[in-house]
């Protein structure tokens, strides 16, 4: 049977958009239409239809049955084709309509769209974006209008982005993205979702870029196409579990984390390899560097949503010397939702003010002063030092609130640069300024 177009549009709390639309006509012939091709679609033959196990030989059967059984069905795709006829396809040249794919919010009020419970989304979607500019202008005016703020990157290659705002927005937010035609591969639980809110970023950021992960390598030389097996958590779950079991007398798996060493330092799953980069981009030459490590061996990776191990495994597949390469989809955050005390320990970092969200009660790492356990990071007390300090309370009391002795000794001092000089220059972790 071939698939149905509207399987991927999932539509949620449309209420409001059921009790304006019941009335109309178009509803109503948009239906029947549905109907019919619901129906259509389970015919076997000339005179049979099958449907949830049974065998139907007359219309009037199938149609009651289908009636009886399958009534929100024929509903929800009945609204998500409303939806579609209501937003006529963006025009392809720049500087096109984007107001076309705004979603009409005139029925709520500022209060909904501020007030109350927020959550921050992490997503991205690898796609062809042959106009780039006009997705971000779309970008900019969808989350402007929904009061969102985040970081999102916009490149040919597709689509990266965190925002945070309140679960009315971000929930009109994933609609508008799930109904767009061009990221109509994407599904609900693509998004990945934790507390939080506006608050987590201090503005919006909405802009194109040669890639949507700063990996510096050219998407037209290491594509994402060319990425690892996906291994759902489950899968990823019984992988860890076996390389734990014998890691005494295997040695032909290696787990890889490839984020950055600020970030694994609070958190990583047992038994990883964690490289000492503090940047994605100083990934390719790490493992250029370290071919021997992977020589031969089954890869597993992992990262916080999934992103950077599409192009970080596609880069390590391009040197053809792994046997297998996997990577956890959805990444660390997908994974702690369904296993919140598997085998990932720690926090998991995150690129926004909150820096860390928990899962577990493990702490792995230490204060950079005392020694004692500690893993919640702070920007370094220098002004204009945008270094992150884990320095635990105990010390802070004390006065040790900067990243090193060289800024400590300084206070608060204003530079002019926003990354000066001092003693860890070369190997302080850096807040990053990209998604």
């Amino acid at each position: 049977m071939e698939e149905n177009p509207l399987r991927h549009l999932k539509v949620e709390d449309l209420d409001l958009l059921d009790q304006q639309l019941k009335p109309n006509k178009r509803c109503r012939l948009a239906s029947k239409k549905m109907f019919a091709i619901f129906v259509e679609s389970r015919k076997t033959s000339m005179s049979q239809w099958t449907c949830c196990g049974q065998i139907f030989t007359n219309t009037t059967g199938i149609h009651q049955h289908v009636s009886r059984t399958h009534s929100p069905e024929i509903q929800d795709l009945t609204t998500a084709a409303l939806l579609q006829q209501q937003q006529p396809k963006m025009e392809e040249e720049e500087g096109g309509d984007v107001s076309s794919w705004i979603p009409d919010i005139s029925h709520l009020s500022g209060e909904d769209l501020t007030r109350g419970t927020g959550e921050v989304l992490l997503f991205y979607c690898y796609c062809d974006l042959p106009n780039p500019q006009q997705i971000s202008a779309w970008q900019r005016e969808l989350c402007q209008r929904l009061r969102l703020t985040g970081k999102v990157r916009v490149a040919t290659e597709g689509i990266n982005g965190t925002v945070g705002g309140t679960r009315v927005s971000t929930g009109l937010y994933r609609r508008a993205m799930l109904a767009h035609p061009t990221f109509r591969c994407m599904q609900e639980d693509d998004f990945k979702r934790s507390e939080g809110g506006a608050h987590c970023f201090p503005e919006l950021r909405v802009g194109v870029f040669e890639e949507i992960v700063p990996m510096g390598v050219d998407p037209a030389l290491i594509s994402y196409r060319r990425a690892g097996s996906h291994l759902e958590p489950e899968e990823f779950h019984e992988e860890v579990r076996a390389l734990l079991s014998s890691r005494d007398t295997c040695g032909d798996t290696v787990l890889l984390d490839c984020r950055n060493f600020y970030e694994s330092k609070i958190g990583q799953f047992s038994c990883c390899l964690a490289p000492d980069i503090r940047k994605f981009s100083y990934f390719p030459d790490y493992v250029d560097q370290n071919l021997e490590l992977f020589r031969g061996k089954r890869v597993l990776m992992y990262c916080t949503g999934g992103v950077r191990c599409e192009r970080g495994s596609a880069y390590l597949c391009s040197k053809e010397v792994c046997k297998e390469v996997y990577q956890l989809k959805g990444g660390i955050q997908k994974y702690l939702e369904r296993f919140p005390d598997g085998f990932y320990r720690g926090k998991l970092f995150v690129f926004d003010e909150r820096y860390a969200i928990a899962s577990n009660a493990d702490i792995i790492s230490a204060c950079r002063y005392c020694g004692a356990s500690w893993d919640q990071y702070q920007l370094c007390s220098t002004r204009r030092c945008r270094q992150l300090v884990l320095s635990c309370p105990s010390c802070r009391r004390a006065g040790t609130t900067a990243c090193c002795p060289t800024c400590q000794r300084k206070g608060s001092e204003v530079s002019g640069a926003w990354r000066e000089e001092c003693d860890c220059t070369a190997t302080r972790p850096r807040i990053p300024r990209d998604v």
